[in-house]
């Protein structure tokens, strides 16, 4: 006969692991919605991507607009989270703004779903991404970062004064992001092959322009 309280002879039922699991929501999320679009997505395949129950992701997010919320400000997170990591701070003023295009231009190619959510939110007239609570505070490090160093430039006599640091990050956004996002009717209008080594040549003639638009005249 078994002696033991039958509380111990149940077997102890594993801790969720609540933040694991809210990111691989995101990242499925992600990748549904980049590739299906908000109407054709869906969370019961979201579910599936990442490894969860549809319940679940209710309980963390809620709907469907809400995931997509969730996963759009994810998207915007993530490309800061990489931008951290090059430590322009550490770097001269010209090695950091061409670590920054060659960043921008890696993560666009290696993450498109990043451009395909810009796709999407742009197509319906930017409407989630103006609920988006935060999103001004998530873009503000990069801004200020960028912004040290023009300021260093330009004490260092490298760069001309006046480059207001958004405004130059959307140009650099802009010609990384052109070639990426269309790459299918470029090839066919102009009759080339955006492949990496194409990508490659590409980004040392970004870099080039926009030090060479920095440059102290």
């Amino acid at each position: 006969m078994n002696s033991k309280p039958a509380n111990e002879t149940v077997q102890k039922r594993k801790p969720r692991d609540a933040a694991g699991s809210k990111k691989s929501i995101l990242t499925a999320a992600l990748r549904e919605f980049s590739e299906e679009g908000f109407s054709g997505a869906r969370v019961d395949r979201i579910a599936k991507r990442a490894g969860v129950s549809k319940p679940l992701i209710y309980e963390y997010f809620g709907d469907k607009n809400a995931v997509y919320a969730a996963a759009l400000r994810e998207a915007y997170i993530r490309i800061r989270q990489g931008e951290n990591t090059l430590d322009m701070d550490a770097m001269e003023p010209e090695a950091a703004v061409d670590a920054l295009v060659r960043f921008t231009v890696r993560h666009y190619r290696e993450n498109p779903w990043f451009i395909s959510m810009l796709n999407t939110e742009n197509l319906h007239g930017g409407s989630t991404i103006k609920q988006i609570d935060g999103l001004s505070e998530i873009q503000s490090g990069l801004i200020s970062k960028l912004g040290d160093v023009l300021a260093r430039g330009e004490k260092a006599g490298l760069f001309r004064t006046g480059v207001v640091p958004a405004d130059f990050y959307i140009t650099i956004a802009s010609l990384c992001y052109f070639p990426i996002s269309n790459k299918h009717t470029l090839e066919k209008v102009f009759e080339l092959t955006i492949d990496e080594e194409w990508l490659t040549r590409h980004t040392d003639e970004i870099s080039r322009m926009v030090l060479a638009y920095l440059a102290k005249r």
